[in-house]
């Protein structure tokens, strides 16, 4: 969702913030995904949390391109509700790597 907004030329010409919009919305994934290689569930959990902090980021960018009208509210409505869910995801993740006896975990 966030890859098609950034296609729109309000916020593609605006380099800055198409970069750090861009930026962090696969920084979350990409967390994910270099968390899931790790062997502890300790590690993993590190980068569930900074998974966590990207998709905040992400919500933060989203009420600044709503500000700046690079988007209509609909369209933050949609955005920040997928937003929102990833945050509830993630969250999740991260009560489970914590509660469980995973690997590496005492």
């Amino acid at each position: 969702m966030v890859d098609r907004l950034c296609e729109r030329p309000a916020i593609a010409t605006d380099v800055k913030f198409h970069g750090q919009l861009s930026d962090a919305a696969a920084s979350g994934p990409r967390n994910i995904a270099e968390g899931f290689g790790r062997y502890y569930h300790p590690e993993f959990a590190r980068f569930a949390r900074i998974a966590k902090s990207s998709e905040q980021e992400v919500l933060n960018h989203l009420y600044r391109a709503r500000n700046r009208n690079y988007i209509t509210p609909a369209e933050f409505e949609d955005a920040a509700w997928a937003a929102r869910k990833a945050l509830k995801a993630v969250n999740g993740l991260i009560r489970y790597l914590d509660d469980t006896p995973g690997f590496g975990k005492k």
